[in-house]
């Protein structure tokens, strides 16, 4: 199925007929110089992904915050972004991607510059919030550009080099977010985002053209959004909430099953309506849905894994945070590395083999990653870390295409609204489950390990603070303490963490290795050549 593309251009700019393609006259619509313009935007939100994580200590003391008020900070934000993804695709396939992606880069900067000048912590995480749903708007929107402004054959290159982007903006955040928050203030992590946002809306003005499909919607599916949000909203809520509830809590169960009842509504409803949010006949295509299954598998694999790994290298190795983010440097540097190579290489391959390849290389990383102990050298890290970002690189951007290259033209934002919701749900289902594993082999471990190291037996209580202390690579020592019992607790504490992570890096290699034979089923987008509808290359 393929669509031609009509574009709403500036005065005075003449849009090239479908069937006589034409080079770009200037800037406005250049494919290359559209790439730049959305990879700032992009560079934005994926850099704040991480940075603000350095700046939440320093936040709750400066606002005398909770901690439960400062994982907030992280939770308004993650709600509001996988909560809206998809209906703010849906908002660029109707009034058009540079038109989204423009309100989306002016009000996250804007939320962040907010942020800045907040004086308590509710301010804060209110417009958190908004920065969540404003990202939301943005991220569709820049794969949505970049699908109707790429032909076939450079899309891949093209997600290859935005995929560059998002890895080092990632990896430069906790060192940036570092060096902010020690020379000058935490306000100044988020004021950082103003001036980034408007370069990317001045970027934005003079050279994004606008691409509509013909057949682009016409209406909105409200009852569908208030469902699907709902339906997102409760699993999101429950993964959030399942740590500190409990997997066996019935609070937890109660937002999940209402959240399976809402996607179960939410599908049928679709099935009713003229013109439905996700029409569900885009899942009928199974390199589509392998790619959508492909990117929560490899979220959960990646994310969950490298959540503990951080706690490993600052609780357990003692590293400060610039110091942990050096350290992830391999990882990072070899995803900026391999993502434009695994662009050119999914173009001439197809999809299958670089993504089956890459996830078998993922299933090793974090096999690899199961071995690390509390002594092991930054050399032996590296190499684990290198390998991982190796495998992902092809996975990030051949499920990408697969997905968005799959979707009809009129329905990219949506499809790129999939593509990114995919991978927040993976990320957090990664995290909740494989901190449930962990929290279970430490909670299984702790006890015995405390009592083969003769230290003296803990109460129900000091246990329950013990373990969750554990559970982060944190040695619950108490104050005043001998020092050669310190070094004992300490010693306990995270040989049992390690095991717990272990365990929890053997899973995630499970889940790579499945994540390979749905690879197996994916295949080149059979639409992507709509986005080369007009030639502007």
């Amino acid at each position: 199925m393929t669509s031609q593309t009509i574009e709403s251009t500036g005065p005075g700019d003449k849009a090239p007929a479908p069937s006589d393609p034409a080079p770009p006259q200037g800037l406005r619509g250049h494919p290359w110089f559209t790439l730049i313009t959305v990879a700032v935007g992009v560079m934005m939100v994926a850099l704040d992904g991480t940075i603000v994580a350095i700046a939440n200590p320093a936040i709750q003391k400066d606002l005398h915050a909770s901690f439960a008020d400062v994982q907030w900070i992280t939770n308004g934000y993650f709600l509001a972004l996988a909560v809206s993804l998809i209906t703010a695709g849906k908002l660029g396939d109707r009034f058009g991607h540079r038109q989204t992606f423009l309100v989306g880069v002016t009000g996250f900067a804007a939320a962040s510059g907010a942020i800045g000048l907040s004086h308590s912590i509710a301010m804060v995480v209110t417009f958190r919030v908004f920065q969540g749903l404003f990202g939301a708007l943005l991220m569709p929107a820049a794969l949505g550009l970049l699908r109707a402004t790429f032909p076939a054959e450079k899309l891949n290159m093209a997600i290859g080099i935005w995929g560059m982007v998002i890895g080092a903006s990632t990896a430069g955040g906790p060192i940036l977010g570092g060096v902010l928050v020690e020379h000058v203030n935490w306000q100044s992590v988020f004021f950082i985002n103003v001036p980034v946002g408007a370069l990317a809306l001045i970027l934005g003005l003079i050279i994004l053209l606008d691409h509509r499909a013909e057949n682009a919607p016409r209406s909105f599916d409200l009852p569908g959004i208030a469902l699907l949000s709902g339906a997102m909203f409760c699993l999101v809520w429950a993964l959030i909430k399942a740590p500190s509830w409990g997997w066996g809590d019935g609070r937890t169960w109660t937002f999940i099953a209402a959240s399976v009842l809402g996607f179960a509504l939410f599908a049928f409803w679709e099935t009713k309506v003229k013109e439905p949010l996700i029409p569900l006949g885009l899942f009928r295509s199974v390199p589509l849905s392998a790619g959508v299954v492909l990117m929560v598998l490899m979220a959960i694999a990646f994310m969950g894994g490298l959540f503990f790994v951080t706690f490993y290298l600052q609780n357990v190795h003692g590293m400060s945070p610039i110091d942990a983010g050096l350290h992830l440097l391999p990882l990072t540097g070899m995803m900026i590395v391999g993502s434009p190579l695994a662009g050119a290489l999914i173009t001439k391959l197809g999809p299958r083999i670089p993504l089956a390849g890459g996830m078998l290389v993922t299933a090793v990383a974090m096999y690899g990653m199961s071995t690390l102990e509390t002594d092991t050298g930054s050399a032996t890290m590296s190499v684990w870390f290198a390998l991982l970002g190796l495998g992902l690189a092809p996975v990030m951007v051949g499920a990408t295409e697969v997905i968005v290259g799959n979707a009809p033209m009129e329905l990219s934002g949506v499809a790129g609204g999939l593509q990114q919701a995919a991978m927040q749900i993976g990320g957090s289902l990664g995290t909740a489950v494989l901190g449930a594993v962990m929290a279970s082999k430490v909670d299984n471990d702790l006890a015995g390990n405390w009592k083969d190291a003769g230290l003296p037996p803990l109460t129900a209580a000091q246990a329950d603070q013990a373990s969750e202390a554990v559970q982060v690579g944190v040695a619950p020592v108490p104050k005043g303490v001998p020092e050669a019992i310190a070094a004992k607790i300490t010693s306990v504490a995270h040989d049992t963490f390690i095991s717990g992570m272990s365990l929890a890096s053997l899973v995630a290699a499970g889940v790579a290795a499945v994540a390979v034979l749905v690879a197996l089923l994916t295949k080149r987008g059979q639409n992507a050549e709509a986005g080369a509808g007009v030639g502007h290359i």
